[in-house]
């Protein structure tokens, strides 16, 4: 069987070159603008001049998957799939009797095809009626007002409560409090489900890393244990992974379970739905919005691009296929992008995210004063920047003789990684600095026209940008939760004028962030224990003002 763990202690040479490479490549394309600009203004200015028109065809296309996958978002959501996968139960009937209907909605005439497939191949096809849903909730040590709401979004989904499993797991480093939060919400939900059990990660295991892969894995083993016991098999349950603050669509599970069926190769599936940062959206700060929105729409996006959609956040996977895996990574802070490279090594390549269209809403980063909050969210990007340490992992698995994966499939995969992880750290500021490196350098920069109009060329380039912008103001406002009435009508405005400080955060926060985590992986000082993002409401801050 492959081995698909990350090392622990000390590396191989080339783990450790690998290791290097992301912060190489990150701080070398800042070098070269320098270098260029130094020799020759006229090739700093074509080098930079192919970064922007690189950057620019993909603003393109991000404008256009951004706006395709709203539509399926909203498509989506008006699917009642609580009825559609109900009807896989008998697919011959529902088959012939839609072939009637003339319907636009979401996926009809696949629907129609799934339910003929099935139809006709009943045996490699689970009913939906011996299926269940198994939710894992992570915890640190957040508030009741932080969980109950995520307990009460399960409730709420269109789902049979029968036929779904929640485990609420706990650290016990997160101190008494989490303990009797954890046990106020098992009085309070306890016979609505199943089964809901209520877990408490031990802490300092040997070999854990200090993170939520550890934590989830700990509830995992647990439910496989409990599973055997209630007879139930592993093939017939999908495990699905939620921070404490995640609320899924009403029709997620259904959805989800539909997906499951109707394709053959699930037990090498993952199933990605889209994460959207806004459950207190009014209540951050403007930078906290303008992070959060990017993010969200960034997973939008994600979605229309199956082929390089990877585990995020909260994701579903079949329990059999997490059995066999050992379940999550507990060597990494972040668990979740690694699980893709986990699964892909595990099933020798043969392996794939499959986009839900339906999102699972989460909080933006908000604690208890302004500054930690900015501080909490530079954290929270640094942690998910930390993914470049999939680089040395993905790396040394492909280029060995006895690798497992097709080469070109996994070279096109290591490119894509090291891409994005490099783009985050140095587009951003080569675009906005990088125009006047040559003139502020090179005093025979002076004497060429092509710098001294490099500029210009970015200024205008950026003014091109702005269409993509307004598609993202627009299609944010339509994305946003109802205005809590605390909030005048004037808050409308400020939600609006944030946009100003996109450019500062995507310096400040998303390329310092991603230096950060780069450096760390280039000297060796490894990430070992995940800084929990403090989730904090405007309850919380309510309670502790009137304590204080």
């Amino acid at each position: 069987m492959t081995d698909i763990e990350i090392p622990l202690g000390k590396r191989t040479k080339a783990y450790r070159f690998f290791e290097m490479v992301p912060a190489i490549v990150s701080y070398g394309a800042i070098i070269l603008l320098v270098v260029l600009s130094l020799i020759n203004p006229l090739l700093a200015t074509i080098y930079l001049l192919a970064v922007i028109i690189t950057t620019l065809v993909k603003a393109v296309g991000i404008a256009y998957h951004t706006t395709m996958g709203r539509n399926n978002l909203e498509k989506a959501q008006r699917v009642d799939w609580h009825n559609r996968l109900h009807q896989l139960e008998e697919p011959a009937r529902y088959a012939e009797q839609l072939k009637n209907e003339h319907s636009h909605a979401f996926q009809h005439r696949l629907h129609i095809a799934n339910l003929e497939d099935i139809a006709a191949h009943q045996d490699s096809y689970p009913k939906p009626s011996q299926l269940y849903n198994a939710v894992i909730i992570a915890a640190y040590n957040e508030s009741f007002d932080v969980l109950q709401p995520t307990l009460q979004s399960l409730v709420d989904t269109t789902f049979d409560k029968d036929h779904m499993i929640v485990v609420l797991t706990y650290e016990e480093r997160g101190g008494e409090a989490i303990a009797a939060t954890a046990k106020r919400i098992k009085e309070l939900y306890g016979d609505t489900f199943k089964a809901l059990h209520v877990i408490r990660h031990p802490k300092d295991v040997p070999g854990e890393v200090v993170g939520k892969g550890s934590n989830i894995t700990h509830a995992g083993k647990f439910l496989r244990d409990w599973l055997k016991e209630q007879r139930i098999a592993y093939s017939d349950v999908v495990v699905t992974t939620l921070d404490s603050d995640n609320r899924p669509h009403r029709t997620y599970f259904d959805y989800l379970l539909y997906e499951y069926i109707v394709h053959p190769d699930r037990k090498q599936l993952s199933y990605q739905p889209i994460c959207l940062f806004i459950n207190n959206i009014w209540d951050v700060p403007a930078p906290m919005r303008v992070v959060a929105t990017g993010n969200s729409f960034w997973n939008v996006i994600s979605s229309m691009r199956p082929h390089t959609l990877r585990n995020f956040a909260s994701h579903s996977q079949p329990m059999d296929a997490l059995v066999e895996m050992d379940f999550w990574s507990t060597r990494t802070i972040v668990e979740d992008g690694h699980q893709y490279w986990r699964s892909y090594f595990h099933f020798d390549g043969n392996y794939s995210v499959v986009p839900l269209f339906v999102p699972i809403s989460q909080d933006a980063v908000l604690s208890s004063t302004y500054l930690k909050t900015l501080k909490a969210q530079f954290i929270q990007l640094r942690r998910w920047a930390y993914g470049a340490s999939d680089v040395p992992y993905v790396a040394t698995r492909l280029f060995r003789k006895d690798r497992t994966v097709p080469l070109g499939g996994g070279l096109a995969r290591l490119i894509r990684l090291l891409d994005s992880h490099v783009t985050l750290a140095s587009v951003a500021i080569l675009i906005a600095v990088g125009g006047w490196v040559p003139l502020l350098i090179n005093p025979e920069a002076s004497h060429s026209i092509a710098a001294h109009q490099l500029p210009e060329v970015i200024s205008r380039v950026q003014q091109f940008a702005l269409i993509g912008l307004f598609i993202t103001i627009f299609f944010a406002f339509k994305m946003l939760p109802p205005r809590p009435a605390r909030y005048k009508r004037r808050r409308n405005i400020w939600m609006v004028a944030q946009w100003v400080l996109m450019p500062v955060t995507a310096v400040v926060y998303s390329s310092a962030s991603s230096f950060t985590a780069q450096t760390a992986l280039l000297i060796g000082k490894y990430f070992d224990k995940f800084d929990v993002t403090e989730k904090v409401t405007v309850a919380d801050k309510n309670k502790r003002l009137k304590k204080s």
